[in-house]
């Protein structure tokens, strides 16, 4: 570290600004963000920096004398010819100010760094002038893993600071925060819930005992598998999570964006081999939650479309555990976006539907065929790929066209996806000729015929080439 970090309190305190032009309103509104009132002067002050300074800076156009930087706290040079940076900040240092002249780092007492500003919450990047766009190009991605609503849970904190200070002894203080940032009270702050986080802040303050845990599960959507489709909730929840429970759809990319601590359990069914039965896995999730662990119940997709989270959640509930869902980047999203197959378009579909192709004890899957087949939309079809010749001979017999486009989307999203398109009658035969094990979904109906990929001809031409 070849600099000190520090964050000033501006209050009262004079700052200067010399200069007119477009840094010196960047240094302005920096300023005015942290609480002060910056004096800019300079005998030219371009318009636009005025009209957007006019009442919230004092504006003198002048040229500056030694007196305007006496008794300065900070004083920022943004001229671009650089003797006059130079002399002004020979002026400024002997004063007693701290000086920072732009794109001068040589000159300079100290640097602005690039800024993530939450309110009470400020993140600074600094590399000590080496690199200022790599700088604000970290800023970016801290800015993408830092939920949006830290500034209202950090307000809670601060105002129950004293009380915590008064009713809990140094030792189990500790423990109260780690509680307080990681549990429900911090859950609820950051879904927007200010009302419910407060209610529960002041129960644990009153309540707080250091040998109770306070667990919180999360049920979460990892999307279809391509770990750039994760929410911003869900990547954040992944790394802060101290168990993980993910069944076989959730891929090892995404996993591997957990911390290196965390507990990975893997509770995955498939067809004809549940390794995890559903009722263990709600336990384990419970037991996880009272023993004062932050879980992450991660499901492929959304966990509320086809992936049983309703029934985790009333669980949890029933349980008293504290839950919350974060939804995904649905599967038929997801790889109808990555086979470039638009599941609504004017004039070809009008509507989606989703169904599942599963059924217990695989039996086919119980369906109202007919209405499925007079609906002429997009038909989007879970776990069928088994039931393939099942589900397209229903279809037909209830008046779906043979001729109409289909499409087989396997593993979707992912480097090894395979995409498939023929028609509703050769739909079995699809699945067959691509060697189609799943993961992938169905899609049926006018739009399939616009799906990337290889059809019948193309996968036997291919074969031959290959033998």
């Amino acid at each position: 570290m070849k600099q000190f970090p520090a964050f000033i309190d501006l209050t009262n305190r004079r700052t200067v600004i010399i200069g007119g032009g477009d840094a010196a309103l960047a240094k302005a509104r920096l300023i005015i963000a942290a609480g002060g009132a910056p004096l800019l002067i300079w005998p030219e002050i371009a318009a636009a920096t005025r009209a957007a300074l006019e009442g919230r800076a004092d504006l003198v156009t002048a040229a500056p004398a030694r007196a305007d930087v006496t008794g300065a706290a900070l004083v920022f040079i943004a001229v671009e010819n650089s003797e006059q940076a130079a002399r002004w900040a020979r002026i400024a240092k002997s004063t007693g100010a701290l000086v920072n002249v732009i794109d001068r780092p040589e000159l300079c007492d100290f640097l602005t760094p690039a800024i993530v500003d939450r309110g009470a919450l400020t993140v600074a990047i600094s590399t000590n002038g080496a690199g200022p766009v790599f700088a604000r190009a970290l800023r970016e991605k801290i800015e993408a893993v830092i939920p949006a609503r830290a500034d209202a849970l950090l307000n809670i904190a601060a105002r129950y600071r004293e009380t915590v200070k008064a009713k809990i002894g140094p030792a189990a203080r500790r423990r109260f925060w780690e509680q307080f940032f990681r549990g429900p009270v911090a859950e609820h702050a950051l879904a927007g819930d200010q009302n419910g986080a407060n209610d529960l802040a002041l129960a644990a303050v009153n309540n707080f005992d250091a040998e109770q845990q306070q667990g919180v599960v999360h049920i979460v959507g990892a999307g279809p598998g391509d770990p750039d489709l994760l929410t911003l909730r869900a990547l954040r929840l992944i790394q802060s999570a101290d168990v993980i429970l993910y069944d076989r759809l959730v891929s090892d990319e995404v996993l591997n964006l957990a911390r290196r601590d965390a507990e990975r359990v893997f509770v995955g069914k498939e067809k004809a081999n549940h390794a995890v039965p559903q009722d263990e896995i709600e336990d384990r999730m419970i037991a996880y939650a009272r023993e004062g662990k932050i879980v992450a119940r991660l499901k492929g997709g959304d966990p509320f479309i086809f992936g049983r989270g309703g029934e985790e959640l009333d669980a949890l509930r029933a349980a008293g555990v504290e839950a919350f869902v974060t939804p995904g980047i649905t599967a038929a999203a997801g790889c109808a976006a990555a086979a470039s197959l638009p599941l609504t378009h004017r004039g070809e579909a009008q509507a989606v539907t989703f169904v599942t192709g599963h059924a217990k004890n695989d039996e086919e899957p119980d369906l109202d065929w007919a209405a499925l087949a007079a609906l002429k939309n997009t038909l989007v079809v879970y776990m069928g790929v088994g039931k393939a010749d099942a589900i397209a001979a229903r279809l037909v017999a209830h008046g779906r066209a043979v001729s109409t486009p289909a499409a087989i989307i396997e593993n979707g999203t992912r480097a090894d996806q395979v995409i498939v398109k023929g028609t509703l009658g050769n739909l079995g035969a699809m699945v067959a000729a691509a060697d189609v094990k799943g993961p992938a979904l169905l899609v049926i109906g006018e739009v399939a015929a616009r799906a990337d990929g290889a059809g019948l001809v193309d996968i036997a031409a291919n074969a031959r080439r290959a033998a």
